[in-house]
Parts: C-alpha cells; sequence; structure tokens
C-alpha cells in the first residue's frame, strides 16, 4: 500500500535524464487500468490495516500542506471512484433489464402508450430502458394532466405537448374532483372549482399568483401555445380539448388555441371564465369537424352572450355535432331551436340548468328533420320550464314524434313552472295519464322526473332579499331509475334563488311565431 501510493514521488526523485518527469495522470492506459485494479484488491483488506497505512503515508509528509493535499487528493479518488461505480451499477441493470425484459421495444413503447400520464411518468423513471421508451411520442398521444389540486404548470404542459408532438390527439388540464359514478343525467354538478375540494383546505390563489415561472403549480392563459408551436404541428391533429377550472384562462387565449385545433372533434370545457359566444363563434370558425360539444358556465345564468346570428353560423359551419351540451347558461327557446333544428346529425342535448328555457322550442321538434333523431334529452333545473310544454312533450312522443328518444330527464328541484305565474304557482307533478300512456307505449324510455315536495320553494322575503342572479346550485343527490327502465320519481326538499324575469322578455314573443311552424316548415339559414 506504501509503495502504490508513493509512486508519483517515487518518479520525482528518479527522473529520467531524457525527458522531464511524467504526472500519474499521464499514465497510458494499461498502466492506469493495472494500477487501479491493484488498488481496488485492497478493498478486502481490513478497514483498520487501510487507516494506518494512510496514516503513516501522511507522517512522511513533512509540511502541512502536504498533508492536506494529500488528504484532499484521498477524497476527491474515493468520490470518482464512488460516482463510476454508481454509473456502473445502473448500466449494468439497464442492461439485465434489457435481457430479463420479455417484450422488445415496440411493444413496451405499445404498452406504455395505454398508461395514464402519471403512470407513464412513474415508468419513465424506473430505468433507462423503460426512460427510452416512454420518450416515444406515441406514449404521449393521450395527455390527461387533470388533479384534484393545483400541481401542474405550464412547463409540464409545454413539455407534454412538445413530446407528443405530431402524435398528440387528445389533451386534459385543469382542476376537478372526481365524484362518485353517475349515471345519464345525473344531478351531479360537473362544475368543480378549488374552493370544493377538502384536500386544499390550506390552499390560497393569492399565494399561488404571487409565484413566477416553473415555481408556481397554476396553470395560465398562456398554458395551451405550444398547441401552436412548429408551425402548428402538435395541435394540427388534436381530436380531443377537455379543459376544467383553469381560472386565469381568457377568451383570446383559449380562441388562440382552437384555431391551432382543426381536427377537433370533442371539446369539453368547464369552468373557465369564457364567453360563450365568443367560443361558440371560434369553434365555428376553425373546428369544423367538432361532434360533441360540451359547455358548462362558471357563472350560472349570468351569461346571456349568445346571440341568434352566432348560432346560425355555428349550425352552418359545424354539420356534424352530434351532442350539445350547454349547461348554466341564460339561453332563450328561439336561440335553442335554432341549434337543435341546424344540427341534421344532433342526436344528444343537455340544457340543465339554463336559466331562461320555457319548453317551447320542443313544439313540432320531433318529426320534423333537426330534432326526429334526438335520443337523450336533458332540462334539469330548468327554472322557467313549463309544466303545459313538458305535457305537450309528452302528447307529442304519445302521436308517434321523437321515435328514437330513449332518455329524458325533466327532473326540478323546485318544480315545474305554471303557465300563469312561473314564482308563485310552481307544480310539482306531471299529469298521470299522458306519463302513464307514455310508459305503456314505449317501454323502452327512462323518464327521470324528480321534484321536492309541494311548497318548498323558496319564500318570497328569501328570494326578494337575495342577490338577482345569485348562483344556482346542482342537488347532491343522484336520480336513479327502476330496474325496468321507466321512471323513478323521488321528493327531496331544497332551493335556489333567480332572477323573477322568465328570461324570454327580449324575444318580443317572435319565439312562439317559430314554434307553431308546419311539420314542412322553410329553413331560413
Amino acid at each position: 500500500m506504501d509503495t502504490l501510493l508513493l509512486i508519483p514521488s517515487s518518479m520525482a526523485k528518479r527522473p529520467c535524464p531524457s525527458q522531464n518527469p511524467r504526472p500519474p495522470n499521464h499514465l497510458n492506459l494499461p498502466d492506469r487500468d493495472h494500477l487501479l485494479e491493484s488498488f481496488l484488491d485492497f478493498s478486502d483488506s481490513p478497514p483498520f490495516a487501510i487507516d494506518l497505512s494512510f496514516e503513516r503515508i501522511l507522517d512522511s509528509r513533512d509540511s502541512d500542506a502536504d498533508q492536506t493535499k494529500l488528504i484532499d487528493r484521498a477524497l476527491q479518488l474515493g468520490s470518482v471512484l464512488l460516482e463510476a461505480g454508481k454509473r456502473s451499477a445502473r448500466r449494468r441493470a439497464s442492461k439485465h433489464n434489457s435481457i430479463a425484459w420479455a417484450l422488445p421495444p415496440d411493444l413496451t413503447i405499445k404498452v406504455f402508450s395505454m398508461l395514464d400520464t402519471q403512470s407513464l411518468c412513474y415508468a419513465a423513471a424506473t430505468c433507462s430502458m423503460f426512460n427510452k421508451c416512454a420518450m416515444d411520442p406515441s406514449c404521449y398521444a393521450n395527455i390527461d394532466l387533470t388533479t384534484v389540486v393545483p400541481k401542474v404548470n405550464n412547463a409540464v404542459v409545454s413539455t407534454m405537448i412538445h413530446r407528443a408532438g405530431k402524435a398528440l390527439q387528445s389533451l386534459k388540464l385543469g382542476v376537478v374532483v372526481p365524484g362518485p359514478t353517475t349515471s345519464l343525467g345525473s344531478c351531479q354538478p360537473l362544475v368543480y372549482t378549488i374552493r370544493n375540494s377538502v384536500d386544499v383546505s390550506n390552499f390560497s390563489w393569492n399565494d399561488k399568483r404571487s409565484r413566477q415561472g416553473k415555481e408556481s403549480s397554476i396553470l395560465s392563459r398562456s398554458c395551451l401555445s405550444p398547441l401552436g408551436g412548429d408551425s402548428g404541428a402538435p395541435g394540427a391533429l388534436l381530436r380531443k380539448l377537455h379543459l376544467y377550472n383553469i381560472e386565469r384562462m381568457d377568451n383570446a387565449s383559449l380562441c388562440g388555441a382552437l384555431a391551432a385545433c382543426p381536427s377537433l372533434i370533442d371539446l369539453e370545457i368547464v369552468g373557465l371564465h369564457v364567453e360563450l359566444r365568443q367560443t361558440l363563434v371560434s369553434v365555428s370558425a376553425n373546428c369544423h369537424l367538432i361532434e360533441r360539444l360540451f359547455f358548462e358556465s362558471s357563472k350560472s345564468g349570468r351569461d346571456d352572450s349568445l346571440k341568434s346570428p352566432a348560432c346560425f353560423e355555428l349550425v352552418n359551419n359545424c354539420p356534424h355535432v352530434t351532442s350539445l351540451s350547454l349547461r348554466g347558461f341564460k339561453l332563450h327557446d328561439y336561440k335553442v331551436r335554432i341549434l337543435i333544428k341546424g344540427f341534421r346529425k344532433l342526436k344528444y342535448v343537455d340544457f340543465s340548468t339554463s336559466y331562461s328555457i320555457t319548453g317551447s322550442f320542443l313544439r313540432n321538434l320531433g318529426s320534423n328533420t333537426g330534432g326526429n333523431l334526438l335520443e337523450v334529452v336533458i332540462l334539469r333545473d330548468c327554472m322557467h320550464l313549463k309544466v303545459a310544454e313538458v305535457d305537450r312533450l309528452l302528447n307529442a312522443v304519445l302521436s308517434g314524434d321523437f321515435k328514437l328518444l330513449r332518455h329524458l330527464d325533466i327532473s326540478n328541484r323546485e318544480g315545474l313552472a305554471s303557465e300563469g305565474d312561473w314564482y308563485y304557482e310552481r307544480c310539482y307533478s306531471l299529469s298521470v295519464n299522458p306519463l302513464k300512456q307514455v310508459l305503456e307505449q314505449r317501454p323502452h324510455i327512462c323518464i327521470l322526473a324528480e321534484f321536492p315536495s309541494e311548497g318548498s320553494f323558496a319564500d318570497s322575503d328569501q328570494m326578494f332579499d337575495s342577490e338577482p342572479y345569485s348562483d344556482i346550485s346542482l342537488p347532491s343527490q343522484m336520480s336513479t331509475h327502476t330496474s325496468d327502465g321507466s321512471m323513478f320519481v323521488s321528493f327531496s326538499e331544497s332551493s335556489y334563488n333567480s332572477d323573477h324575469g322568465s328570461g324570454n322578455e327580449d324575444a318580443l314573443d317572435a319565439s312562439y311565431v317559430l314554434y307553431e311552424e308546419s311539420s314542412d316548415e322553410v329553413e331560413t339559414y
């Protein structure tokens, strides 16, 4: 050991007369390998023996500086050997995994492409072989970065989108709270905000907004900008885009993202502070292949921005829509009728908690093109939905209209509006005869009609003291139906506040002219 460590000194004392002394780091490869191998043989020696040898070498140094330098060199050499050993162990483990792993790389990539985004990241951190397979763009075709609490920032989204590149097909972002499994037409609310989660009691939006750059775990308005990068490549083939409760998202940023996604067929927007009209205008201008459109307002009953020209433009430019959900908006019947009659392939409609709908848009609809293909109609908790219009709908079903209808939800936490006074006169049941006849003639139809017990509607003092457009709260109890799939009517007490107008005043009674059209009416758009 002494001789081995003193080789550099002995070489300095007996230099070759023909050349300068050669430092030890200039040893040729065979000598260095032999020296290292001899050094590693001492690993079998007792630790105290090595300690004594090292102490004798230190004592042979005259100055304190030489002793300090020798100690530093020993520590440096030990650190270098430790890192070299770790790297070699990782390489050997990766080689072992590649030999022991039964699947070839292409099948491994195929398996990884079926994993959710979080599981894929875990797999990529396992070993270098898995990491290499997990970097394949096809593994990021369906990116799901939804979380219960905000912990994904723009940098993470950008990295995932760039890894996917042109292979990107589905992107889900935002904050969601997973609830119980709900059946079709369930009243379980779909709008979730950060305040709904019990896991984020210590969360503060102000604290997060004060952070900058990568430290922030909040998605900002620019989180979708990578979709337009590389000449629009990442978003060019995107088919599905779901966005949940991204509070910093604005109209301009969302519209810019939609402009980069011409192949979009499924768009779901929940809880974003964006305007309905501008969003639908952007969809009609850029997403002509759209088939499913789900939009739930973050401010129930307050967004009445949708105008008739935007409705006509949407149905003309997006003829492939089969599923339309506009929840929590202040929609008027004549606008809803434009949409339903304009989309010739429409099968599913959901206007739950839409504030101004009375149901008159359903008149003469089931026998005409644009309404006869409807399979699911959900009008849950529409404050101004009239019992007379529901009866008229049931009679139309009895007369042979809506031949494909299989699910109807007209449940209301406050009962249905009467023909005279929608506020003071509420109806808490349907006419028995048409309902019974419908269930007899069309046993495959599932009708959900959940109403509260009579008199549970909010009293007038509470109504007039409340804010005119206070938020509508959806019931927490999920609707169910009988084993034969016919109908289930339940009664539960609850209430929510709204303003006192029907919401159709600005239609100037023109809507009723539209609704009395015959079956062979002329389309105006």
